[in-house]
This record gives structure tokens, sequence and C-alpha cells, in this order.
């Protein structure tokens, strides 16, 4: 797989390293950008803050987007990308430990590609990953840049 960037905006140390860790397993080599929370993951989108110098044109193949994160949550995260004319098309993919209905109605109504939740079996998840990885990395189609 080529250098198309994933942005992983999740809080949790251990679901990084496992999620990095089931990327590595599956010969997922792209770049990760790691946002440990929502404003962070906004900031790198939006070029502001630690990433204001960023090329926000240079967006991410596909956004994991964990929901409960500090600062900013994942739905408020979901709510600016969608508001947001230059990220408005950017594939999400809410990777999430919550089984809570509610949570996933709102993901998709606010414009989520996906609602995955993480598997607790260390090798369901990594497998989860790989076709994640297949899908979003390779067969599917993103929207071109938006300038």
């Amino acid at each position: 797989m080529d250098n198309k960037i994933i942005l992983l905006v999740e809080d949790n140390p251990d679901d990084v390293e496992l999620t990095l860790r089931a990327f590595k397993q599956n010969n997922i080599f792209n770049k990760v950008i790691v946002a440990k929370d929502g404003v962070e993951g906004l900031d790198y989108l939006l070029g502001r803050g630690i990433y204001a110098k960023r090329d926000v044109t240079d967006l991410p193949v596909v956004t994991l987007l964990d929901l409960k994160l500090p600062k900013i949550d994942g739905m408020e995260v979901l709510k600016t990308i969608r508001q947001n004319e230059a990220t408005r098309l950017l594939p999400v993919i809410i990777l999430t430990s919550s089984s809570q209905e509610a949570d996933l109605v709102n993901g998709y109504k606010l414009g989520a590609n996906s609602y995955v939740r993480k598997p607790v079996d260390f090798n369901q998840f990594v497998e989860a990953i790989k076709s994640l990885g297949l899908f979003w990395l390779i067969w599917n189609e993103p929207p071109p840049a938006s300038k």
C-alpha cells in the first residue's frame, strides 16, 4: 500500500498500540497520524494549533474516529468535519467500543461512512483492521481533494 495517510483519533494509548500493531500485522504501512483527543484531530484536519503549517489540502485517505474523547467528543468532531467545506467528503469510520444504539444512529445521522465496534479479542481486532484496510485503502475510491 502506498503513502496514503490514515488519521487515528484515539485517546486510549492501549487502543492506539493495538491499532498500530494490527496495521503492521496486516502489512498496512501507511503513515498513521495519531491525535489523542478531538481538538488535536480537528487541528490536524483544519491546519490549526501545532498543525498550523500543515498543507490542509493533503487530507488523510480515511479517519478512524473514537467517540469517547477528551476535550471534544467524537460526535462533535464528526459534526465539524461534515460542516467544513474542505473536509466534508473525508471518509470517516467510527471505531469505538460503544455498543449504544444511540451512538450508532447519531454517527450515521452526522455522516459517518461506517461504524465499527472494536472487537475485544486481539485476533478479531486484527481481522477487523485488515478488512478496513483492504476496503478503505485498496478498494474504495476516495473523493478528490477539495481545494
